[in-house]
């Protein structure tokens, strides 16, 4: 019996969907605002279906004819390497404020303070989880986000299904952009690091000038307090830098797909 209920078509449109999900969904799991530990993976694959059909309705982008074959696989492989490229540019940029922290924290010994982070399952300090709220708020904020969306939506036109290999120059911009983030992780903890050096300095010249005094009851809560009157003098400063980051990862994304 040859019966046929019209289902062909409709069966076509579902893969063709799947394979477009497919850039989204790696792309959504390397970016650290959607790809975190307390998101369900449900609301991840729903969030890819919903910007997958857009997409196909905006798009002519057409899955392969065979899926399963050798080809097809090749071609869902480079749909994950672009996808995750464009979450990884994101994810680098929200490591400056952690490294940032990590040196803050280490001077003012706040790196005692350590906690599990939720967005990414491992242990962070508890200023690295400050830092890491304020460049999640400031990137919402500005809708930097809805931005990484449509150049993901533009990367189908750039790098279209078939031709998704980066190059190496593509890859050592990646490389550049991530030796940029050290450097901005540095001028954020730049200047507590300065008070905490000038404060570490006269408690160990007060130890000295006085043995009595003990180094640890007094040098542990001078570099604590030091370290927050210098936090909330940087405040400013560091608002400026988290904006400009922020900036900067939506720059460093639209360079990955320049043609």
């Amino acid at each position: 019996m040859n019966l046929d209920f019209g289902f062909g078509p409709l069966e076509a449109e579902f893969w063709r969907l799947v394979f477009v999900m497919t850039r989204i969904g790696a792309a959504m799991l390397a970016a650290p605002l959607f790809g975190t530990a307390a998101i369900p993976p449900q609301v991840r694959v729903i969030g890819a279906g919903a910007v997958a059909v857009m997409i196909c309705a905006w798009t002519d982008v057409q899955a392969p004819a065979a899926l399963l074959s050798l080809a097809g696989l090749l071609s869902v492989a480079g749909e994950v390497l672009v996808g995750l490229t464009l979450g990884f540019v994101l994810q680098i940029s929200f490591a400056a404020p952690v490294i940032a922290a990590e040196v803050i924290g280490g001077g003012m010994g706040m790196n005692m303070a350590v906690a599990v982070d939720p967005t990414s399952g491992t242990q962070s300090p508890a200023l690295g989880q400050y830092f890491m709220v304020v460049m999640t708020l400031i990137f919402l904020a500005l809708g930097a986000h809805l931005q990484w969306f449509a150049l993901v939506v533009d990367s189908y036109k750039v790098f279209p299904p078939g031709h998704t290999w980066l190059g190496a120059e593509r890859f050592a911009m990646v490389a550049g952009f991530a030796s940029q983030m050290f450097v901005t992780a540095v001028t954020i903890a730049l200047p507590v690091t300065l008070v905490l050096l000038v404060v570490q300095i006269v408690t160990g010249v007060l130890s000295r000038s006085a043995p009595s005094l003990n180094l640890f009851s007094l040098g542990l809560p001078a570099g604590v307090l030091g370290g927050i009157a210098a936090l909330m003098l940087a405040a400013p400063v560091f608002t400026d830098l988290v904006v400009q980051l922020s900036a900067d990862a939506i720059t460093a994304t639209s360079q990955v797909m320049r043609k």
